[in-house]
């Protein structure tokens, strides 16, 4: 016997998911100016403003280099809002034009720089310090109020040892081109903030994972090695993670929550080393070569100098002296308990987080 009444209830529930699913995010009315659009964290941006409803307005270096504005696309004809996405071509070092393209809109979200351990280092300091002018310079001509601004926990440091660092600690230690641009930059923003009456809030991500990325950044590159069996044994080198997605809406809850003033850590996996990714990567993926085993920070000397040699043959370097001591310096203790009461994040897993990466990694290829 045919139960028609389940038959009609069954298909009214699949009619109605069908609608939810292909229903459009209404529009808000509002623009967001978002500058690095192209980069892991700038096109996670773009997808979550788009998909509550905002206008965007983004920047990428060269509007006729796909691989630079593809996948920024994509994410507007996935969520149905082609209309609602707008690409402008800009260099962050240029302080020209900046204003005019930034004017009319509702927010600045200034993302971009250059995150490398590797690219030239004075090149890695202009590109923070005078993007960061330029942009917050431009948003005061632009009449734009309030700008949120991507910083780092390279900015809050990593000491003192032993306690949860907060928004209130600065990063004390010069080791690498990247902390020196992260810091220096932030501290940059705060004073033309102060200057031109901005109301800035800024979000100092941990080390960032997660799938959506287009060229690998440091936070992620890693995974192949792992997962492939490259590193025999981790380095204990201090961890604190938080998934892209979650940064995204952290940016957007930053400039729509009123009372979000300040910094604030994402950084909801803390107190991690290398070793407690290396081991979740095994137990997720039991057929893996991940190791399980650390190396004693009494061997860190011959990491380094194994390091040295990949330098001389054309391999990047992980691990330079100087490095290394500024990571056992301090810890990853770190505190996001104001990002979740203030921005009531609500944080995705470490395990669904390490599991996107390394299968975002599969799906290219480059790990089994």
């Amino acid at each position: 016997m045919i139960n028609h009444k389940h038959s009609i209830l069954t298909t009214i529930s699949e009619i109605i998911i069908g609608e939810l699913m292909t229903t459009k995010p209404k529009s808000n009315g509002k623009t967001i100016f978002v500058t690095g659009v192209n980069g892991h964290i700038g096109n996670q941006i773009v997808r979550d403003l788009l998909e509550n409803g905002y206008n965007v307005k983004g920047s990428v270096r060269d509007l006729n280099d796909d691989s630079k504005t593809a996948h920024v696309i994509q994410h507007a004809k996935d969520v149905g809002v082609e209309e609602r996405l707008e690409l402008v071509e800009g260099d962050i070092l240029d302080a020209d034009n900046w204003a005019e393209m930034i004017t009319g809109c509702d927010s600045l979200f200034h993302t971009a720089t250059i995150y490398s351990n590797t690219k030239d280092g004075q090149l890695i300091i202009d590109t923070a310090i005078l993007g960061t002018t330029h942009l917050l310079t431009a948003a005061k001509n632009a009449g734009i109020k309030r700008v949120v601004y991507t910083s780092s926990v390279a900015a809050v440091g990593n000491t003192p040892k032993g306690r949860a660092k907060t928004e209130d600690d600065w990063q004390t230690e010069r080791s690498s081109p990247y902390i020196i641009a992260k810091t220096d930059s932030e501290r940059k923003a705060w004073e033309l903030a102060k200057e031109f009456n901005l109301d800035l809030r800024v979000i100092n991500p941990s080390a960032v994972i997660g799938g959506g990325f287009v060229n690998p950044t440091p936070s992620v590159d890693f995974f192949p090695d792992i997962v492939n069996g490259n590193v025999p044994m981790a380095p204990k080198i201090p961890l604190s993670i938080v998934h892209v997605r979650d940064v995204a809406i952290a940016h957007r809850r930053a400039y729509e929550v009123d009372e979000a003033a300040g910094r604030f850590i994402l950084a909801p996996h803390n107190n991690l080393t290398l070793v407690d990714v290396c081991r979740i990567v095994k137990r997720l993926y039991p057929d893996s070569k991940a190791p399980k085993r650390g190396i004693p920070r009494s061997m860190m000397s011959l990491v380094v100098l194994f390091d040295w040699f990949n330098g001389l043959r054309g391999k990047k370097r992980y691990m330079t002296r100087k490095t290394v001591k500024g990571f056992f310096h301090g810890d990853s203790n770190m505190s996001s308990q104001k990002a979740t009461d203030v921005l009531g994040m609500n944080w995705i897993s470490l395990e669904d987080s390490i599991k996107e990466t390394v299968d975002e990694f599969k799906l290219r290829s480059l790990v089994p």
